[in-house]
């Protein structure tokens, strides 16, 4: 007998569950309670031909063959592979800390000692996370993480998260590691790029099956339990759930858009601001894939704490009583046989794209 699946949410957690049960030849319904589908990955071309992303800078990146080969059906991506800046004493240089930052922000006779110290010491090619690099024995590597802790961690950490680095787990921090080398891309992954057509057009040709129906602007009720065989929910599990053991907390982000009749306004597709300004950094989105225009787009990125009807949950905020409290939603949602919980919002998890997408083929494939 064919099952009908409800799945809520079509960002790529839900696009991902429904085309692999349509694949299977079963019945699914994809719900959003936004008028477009493709989630915070949502993009778009402006009236001057670029395409911009809505919801933050969205780069794809994986060494997971499997999830590359999956997403590859729906879209070819560019060769783009991803580098950030910082503005670090007024000087812009490559982020995360490398061995090239090194040499931009320190004279020549103190970088030279100090890349033969961290060379010796972790080896090259190394990711050093900041709270492990600061524990030093050597004076020069201690004052060089301190240096690294406040003009790269700190205060950015502060801005994004509202704690510093010690307070939220050390997953955040390891994201940006000290890297000792000389490669300036944010991420080594094997499969880098940007789909050649945009996130938008990938998720919608996903969703292309005669299998699937997608409903916009659709709130979740909880009626649909009864309506379907299986329901996967992408969405905040706390509000499933009715609040029963208080809101999870979330950090929001939101954007200032401005255009400029220019060809840029800056030296790389994203700059990061840790001690200057109150947003974090700013986004030009031609970079990504290489739009012609004679004029550019930028976006200032700001973060906020989440307010019900106020802005939209972002992050989950990793801090041990968090998970606890998530993790008593999770066993209360346990009590529901045929509703299964995925992505950011239902995991309580930072996921990058590649790892929601492998998270939702784990679920469907214990299914089918």
């Amino acid at each position: 007998m064919v099952k009908t699946n409800l799945v809520v949410g079509a960002g790529f957690s839900g696009a991902t569950v429904a085309r692999l049960l349509a694949d299977a030849g079963e019945s699914v319904t994809v719900i959003d309670k936004r008028d477009h589908i493709a989630g915070n990955c949502y993009d778009y071309r402006d009236e001057n031909g670029i395409m911009i992303h809505k919801y933050g800078s969205h780069i794809f990146h994986t060494n997971n063959k499997k999830v590359w080969e999956f997403i590859r059906r729906f879209s070819d991506f560019n060769l783009y592979m991803h580098k950030v800046k910082g503005i670090i004493d007024g000087i812009e240089t490559p982020i995360p800390f490398n061995l090239n930052t090194l040499h931009d922000v320190f004279p020549k006779s103190i970088a030279d000692k100090l890349e033969k110290k961290l060379i010796d010491t972790y080896g090259y090619g190394k990711k050093v996370p900041i709270l492990e690099f600061q524990k030093q024995d050597d004076e020069d590597l201690k004052n060089l993480a301190q240096f690294v802790y406040e003009k790269i961690f700190l205060q950015y950490t502060m801005k994004q998260w509202g704690y510093s680095p010690d307070q939220v787990d050390g997953a955040v921090t390891a994201r940006v590691p000290v890297y000792i080398s000389k490669d300036d891309r944010y991420f080594q992954d094997t499969y880098q790029g940007i789909p050649l057509n945009g996130y938008t057009e990938l998720v919608r040709t996903m969703l292309d099956s005669p299998n699937i129906h997608v409903k916009l602007n659709q709130e979740y009720v909880s009626d649909y339990e009864t309506q379907f065989d299986r329901i996967f929910y992408t969405g905040p599990i706390d509000e499933y759930l009715s609040f029963k053991y208080g809101p999870l907390p979330y950090r929001c982000v939101y954007f200032g858009f401005n255009t400029y009749d220019k060809e840029h306004v800056l030296s790389n597709a994203v700059i990061n601001y840790p001690c200057n300004y109150d947003f974090t950094r700013v986004h030009e989105y031609k970079y990504y894939l290489d739009d012609k225009s004679e004029k550019t787009v930028i976006a200032k990125e700001y973060s906020e704490p989440f307010e019900a009807g106020k802005n939209e949950r972002y992050y989950p905020i990793p801090k041990d009583e968090n998970i606890k409290l998530y993790q008593k939603y999770l066993d209360e949602a346990g009590k529901r046989d045929n509703v299964f919980f995925l992505g950011r919002l239902g995991d309580y998890k930072y996921y990058d794209m590649d790892k929601a997408i492998q998270r939702a083929m784990d679920v469907v494939e214990s299914l089918i």
